[in-house]
């Protein structure tokens, strides 16, 4: 036996069950919790996933469902798969709009924003997604219960805890370094990037820049 192998099944026997349980938690491994869920806040199963959706009760992180619409895809057109992810300065442009609209209203009603992140995935569970990571977690229960009530351009808000913190885990490296094989079809984040004008006003006076694809990664370790 591969003397890696053999380590690696000396440190599971050495686990009692409950830190096994715990090393496993949210990972393929794990046959009791869905892995997605945890790792992407949504899975495409919804309620109906064999596996448990743990729903937080506090976190840093609010997840505003179905929340940006792109004027330029129709997911009900044949031509959606082919347009996502594409270049359309046009767009961008709205997207501009839209994105620091949000930042700065939520922020300046609810508390300071560490990070925001919003999806070009076309699947159901995923497209439009916004999410949000506040710096402190109170301010993100605040958002919540308080956008419940509230509506945005023209249809209401959906807003949920989330629990993903650390969104590198949840980003595809596949998209952002080739193409996906996937498409916007995904069940990993495809993360819509900022212009880089608006990356340097928001996040710019906080110390922050933008990685090789475009995002603003907290540089806080949860």
């Amino acid at each position: 036996m591969d003397r890696r192998m053999s380590r690696g099944y000396q440190q599971t026997e050495d686990l009692s069950g409950a830190e096994y349980l715990a090393s496993i938690y949210g990972t393929e491994k794990d046959k009791v919790n869905c892995s997605f869920y945890f790792k992407i806040g949504a899975c495409r199963h919804g309620d109906k996933c064999s596996r448990t959706h743990h729903r937080p009760t506090f976190s840093p992180t609010i997840l505003l469902q179905n929340f940006y619409h792109n004027p330029v895809v129709d997911v009900r057109q044949a031509d959606a798969f082919d347009k996502v992810g594409k270049k359309d300065p046009e767009e961008q442009k709205y997207f501009d709009e839209f994105y620091e609209e949000v930042f700065t209203e939520l922020e300046r009603k609810y508390g300071e924003i560490d990070e925001m992140n919003v999806c070009e995935n076309i699947g159901e569970h995923m497209i439009g997604n916004v999410y949000v990571k506040f710096v402190r977690e109170e301010d993100a229960e605040k958002a919540v219960k308080d956008l419940q009530n509230r509506w945005f351009n023209g249809q209401p808000i959906y807003a949920e805890l989330s629990p993903v913190t650390d969104f590198r885990e949840a980003r595809c490296r596949q998209h952002e370094v080739t193409t996906c094989s996937k498409g916007g079809f995904c069940n990993f984040m495809h993360l819509k990037a900022i212009s880089p004008e608006l990356g340097d006003r928001l996040y710019g006076r906080r110390g922050r820049y933008a990685d090789e694809a475009g995002h603003y990664p907290s540089a806080r370790k949860e």
